[in-house]
């Protein structure tokens, strides 16, 4: 009985999981400005994030959080005006995250704040939570264990999840190098500074 739920759980969750949100639109802003490989670590951010919420929506834990939404307004505004700051930056073609005129890559971005950013656009984003409470618990089958069918659940939507991350951030890597052609630096730097004051008012505004 699970593994049928199993057919219909996967294209169900690929499907969300490659529907534009915060963390692909934070993906392929970094895959534009400092490229795939470093953007890895927002993505292990970004992934625990998201096995935060899965298993705590399992356990009940998010039913909790979300009646009492006052606990996610800190985390929320915090993260949605640091991402917006780091979107005037990039617009402004100056910090860490922007790109430089010679195209060379940048190395002073720390994995710390790049993983932090991932696991606070993961956490801090109450549709999210919302869709694994009523995504998940109907794919639990009572009669079971619960801790193999949660492992097994989580397991594919980290999977997923990655993918999607990789997918969009090399779409924005791609889109970086048909600007390079131009040598149109500003106007990436605008186009990844746009995205990024995008998904800081979209944190904030979820």
């Amino acid at each position: 009985m699970f593994c049928s739920a199993l057919l219909l759980f996967i294209p169900t969750f690929f499907a969300v999981s490659a529907t534009p949100g915060l963390c692909m639109t934070l993906a392929m802003t970094l895959g534009m400005t400092i490229g795939v490989r470093k953007s890895l670590w927002m993505m292990v951010g970004e992934l625990v994030g998201v096995a935060l919420v899965s298993i705590s929506s399992l356990i009940g834990v998010a039913t909790i959080l979300l009646a009492r939404p006052n606990m996610f307004l800190v985390l929320k505004y915090l993260g949605g005006m640091y991402l917006f700051y780091l979107g005037i930056q990039m617009w402004r073609s100056r910090g860490k995250m922007a790109i430089p005129e010679n195209f060379v890559q940048q190395g002073n971005v720390t994995r710390k704040s790049l993983i932090t950013q991932g696991f606070v656009t993961a956490i801090a984003n109450p549709k999210g939570w919302a869709f694994m409470i009523s995504l998940l618990p109907p794919f639990i089958n009572s009669e079971l264990p619960l801790y193999p069918q949660a492992m097994i659940l989580v397991a594919i939507i980290l999977f997923f999840e990655l993918v999607c991350l990789l997918l969009y951030a090399a779409g924005g890597h791609t889109l970086r190098h048909l600007l390079e052609q131009r040598g149109n630096v500003i106007l990436m730097n605008r186009i990844a500074g746009s995205l990024m004051m995008c998904v800081g008012i979209w944190l904030v505004s979820t």
